[in-house]
């Protein structure tokens, strides 16, 4: 019997450690992002608010590259990537340009959770890791056809990678993920005794 494979989810991963200048950029990023956590007065409130166990960017802050020169240097380092990536989809795009819509630094605590959620209104969205110590969070993806398994039985311990409901990475700092936008995604609980930072990054069509 013949057996075919459809619906493909990608995930994209790729680690940036041995671009030029790489770790001069990363420290840049890290003493930037540290320094938003203690000074952006807009974002600590929306994050007290909001429960978030750290410091988030992402309601306070959408000039990132306009504020420091690290931030324009990653995007240039992410541009052609997330083109090449569109190719890979075989999307057609016509006329469109692939654009950076917003980016956004999270420093997330020790104890410190993202809940389930999916970056709507972009095509492509994906998260650099600046600084992942040791048992930190993973950043976990869901099947997107989950809601539809009504009745499907529980899959085996040993299933292939390519069957499960749940798939998890585990980045080291330098890496690059990068997923379809409608993908839906968490960050486990913080289990490290420092800070987990990341740049988080959305592009749409222009």
């Amino acid at each position: 019997m013949a057996s075919h494979q459809f619906f493909a989810t990608d995930i994209h991963q790729e680690s940036l450690t041995s671009t030029h200048g790489w770790l001069e950029l990363n420290d840049d990023l890290e003493a930037f992002a540290l320094s938003l956590a203690e000074e952006d007065t807009a974002g600590i409130r929306w994050c007290e608010k909001n429960g978030y166990d750290g410091y988030t960017s992402y309601s306070s802050l959408d000039d990132l590259t306009r504020r420091a020169s690290c931030f324009e240097e990653l995007h240039q380092l992410l541009q052609p990537r997330i083109v090449r990536i569109a190719l890979l989809h075989q999307w057609e795009l016509r006329s469109s340009k692939i654009v950076l819509d917003n980016m956004w630094v999270n420093v997330l605590e020790p104890g410190g959770a993202h809940t389930g959620h999916v970056h709507p209104h972009c095509i492509l969205s994906g998260t650099y890791y600046v600084s992942t110590p040791p048992d930190c969070s993973a950043i976990r993806f869901e099947d997107p056809r989950l809601q539809m398994m009504m009745a499907a039985p529980a899959l085996r311990q040993d299933c292939d990678p390519e069957r499960r409901r749940f798939v998890s990475f585990e980045p080291a700092a330098g890496d690059l993920l990068v997923w379809e936008s409608w993908l839906r995604h968490e960050v486990p609980t913080n289990r490290a005794r420092d800070v987990r930072i990341s740049i988080s990054f959305n592009f749409r069509l222009d």
